[in-house]
């Protein structure tokens, strides 16, 4: 590819990533942003609106399109969102000795569960995986909630199974929560110590995690809402 045509891909790039950062951002503040002439961004801006990338509202805005969103969702699948977990919840494993849990928010209230990587103890959480948990009464369904607290982590105790404590960390793109990593373990061998330590080590995993998917949020942002 030519330099030329390199440095055209680049432009287009910068301002759709203006367009997605923003949600919606006009001809003027796209361009001011991607550092473009107007009249470059314009072009740009027409054949990305052409193939689907952006669209145009009424008002002269322009927002992601349809076809971004279907590439982002495609992005974000399970199998993706599995594969980029994997390291960090074997890590995890390695660190705690406890099962280690990836979840979507599934329907009507519920979360599932999409992979786990188990723990190294004699005693420890079988794979429940393809199971749904109730949102009301789990540590990952507390975090798609949006109830994860300034430290990043909730912890549930008993909350699905009788001497089970879970403790739950969002993975964000950007500032939405796009899934959930849990440790899950026998309450016996949880101590209040135990579980901020082990909270610590999730968070931090699931940040690291959020940070491959996009900006990383700050703490404030971290903070879920009640």
């Amino acid at each position: 590819m030519g330099e030329s045509s390199t440095r055209t891909v680049e432009r287009a790039l910068a301002l759709l990533a203006v367009i997605c950062d923003r949600g919606s951002a006009s001809l003027s503040e796209s361009s001011r942003a991607a550092e473009l002439a107007p009249s470059t961004a314009l072009r740009l801006l027409r054949t990305l609106e052409t193939s689907g990338f952006v669209r145009r509202d009424d008002d002269g805005a322009y927002r992601p399109g349809s076809r971004t969103i279907q590439l982002g969702a495609q992005a974000l699948s399970n199998e993706s969102l599995v594969g980029l977990c994997h390291p960090a919840m074997e890590e995890l494993v390695e660190e705690t000795g406890e099962s280690v849990y990836l979840s979507i928010e599934g329907h009507r209230g519920t979360a599932l569960y999409i992979s786990i990587v188990e723990g190294t103890h004699s005693v420890r959480h079988a794979s429940w995986v393809g199971r749904t948990i109730p949102l009301e009464r789990s540590a990952v369904g507390q975090v798609f909630l949006g109830h994860t607290p300034a430290a990043g982590y909730v912890v549930v105790e008993r909350g699905i199974e009788p001497d089970v404590t879970a403790i739950g960390a969002p993975v964000r793109s950007a500032t939405r929560v796009v899934a959930a990593m849990s440790l899950v373990i026998p309450s016996y061998r949880l101590d209040e110590a135990g579980a901020a330590r082990h909270g610590r080590a999730l968070a931090a995993a699931a940040l690291g995690v959020s940070a491959g998917l996009g900006k990383t949020p700050s703490s404030t942002e971290r903070e879920g809402t009640t």
